[in-house]
């Protein structure tokens, strides 16, 4: 793998944080920007900058950099499309590793009902290319942004289906053993919006196996379609959002409890529990990080007050405060 076997021997390039070196091969097999803002890639659009953003160009290259960030002992985080992040204004101290471009292939077998897609490829494009291969089983989720390797990791889910119902294997790099390996379903241990990779590893996803059924195309365009005009009537989705804002919680849903309380509508700078749906918290325009969370810990404190259950965000909160 290159960045191992010729970090000693190839010219490095010096970095901006303690001095700190890359090889000059990661940037030939990746994007690499140093400073960058991570409002320009989450769909919240907030957040400082990232001390290095880095995107693969593939699989190897993905391995790669993962390992020669762990041997330059610089912290790293995973981001898949950044539809489920909310980074703080602060910005990350580290590296935010892009995976989209470069490793978002698609291969399908319709005779065997196999696809299998890159961890950068968009949920919503593999829904579409296995419809045109008369294959069903991601209708119900067709609609969810964000990359296969985010959904899988955790676990995405809407419209009562989720990743765990067509995923069969996913292959990941283990940074821990410094090796890549299958791991089969029952080893990722999905459950809702949870999987091993958010618990074990660490684990870099890198593609990802769907077992789909023969259908008629017709009939799924059709379910697909009917999807995404609920999810258009309901959903705010001409705003900037991480999408669903929390977790459902044992026996009821978030919105329900939080348009109950009072807080439907509520703002804090920019950031608003949006007035479509209350389960949704949007950045109406010059949002801050910090306007979100503060407007998550709000309702979440007259939530606990108002009905006794304590909502747990969904999205992944990264980074630190100016």
């Amino acid at each position: 793998m290159f960045l191992q076997q010729h970090c000693k021997d190839i010219m490095c390039y010096t970095m901006n944080m303690n001095n700190l070196k890359f090889p000059k091969a990661l940037y030939d097999d990746a994007i690499v920007k140093d400073g960058e803002p991570l409002s320009l890639h989450t769909s919240m659009k907030v957040g400082g900058k990232a001390d290095y953003y880095i995107r693969p160009r593939s699989e190897e290259a993905a391995v790669d950099v993962v390992g020669a960030l762990g041997e330059l002992g610089v912290p790293y985080f995973i981001m898949g499309g950044g539809t489920n992040v909310i980074a703080r204004d602060g910005g990350f101290r580290g590296a935010v590793i892009d995976i989209g471009k470069g490793m978002d292939a698609v291969k399908i077998d319709a005779a065997r009902g196999i696809v299998v897609a890159g961890a950068g490829a968009a949920l919503r494009t593999v829904a579409k290319l296995s419809a045109e291969a008369c294959l069903s089983g991601l209708e119900p989720i067709s609609g969810i942004p964000g990359t296969v390797g985010g959904a899988l990791y955790m676990n995405a889910g809407s419209y009562g289906g989720d990743m765990s119902q067509t995923v069969i294997q996913a292959r990941v790099y283990d940074a821990t053993a410094g090796k890549t390996k299958m791991m089969s379903l029952y080893e990722m241990r999905l459950g809702y919006r949870t999987s091993v990779f958010q618990t074990g590893g660490p684990y870099v996803i890198l593609s990802v196996t769907f077992q789909m059924e023969a259908r008629d195309p017709a009939d799924i365009r059709s379910d697909m379609r009917k999807y995404a005009r609920r999810r258009s009537a309901k959903q705010p989705m001409e705003v900037a959002s991480a999408g669903s804002f929390f977790k459902r919680p044992y026996g009821g849903y978030a919105g329900e409890l939080i348009e109950r309380a009072g807080m439907k509508g509520e703002r804090v700078g920019g950031a608003q529990v949006s007035e479509k749906h209350a389960g949704f918290i949007v950045n109406t325009g010059g949002a801050m990080a910090s306007d979100v969370l503060t407007l998550m810990e709000r309702v979440r404190e007259v939530v606990l007050k108002d009905s006794g259950v304590l909502l747990e965000p969904e999205p992944l909160i990264i980074g630190e405060d100016d």
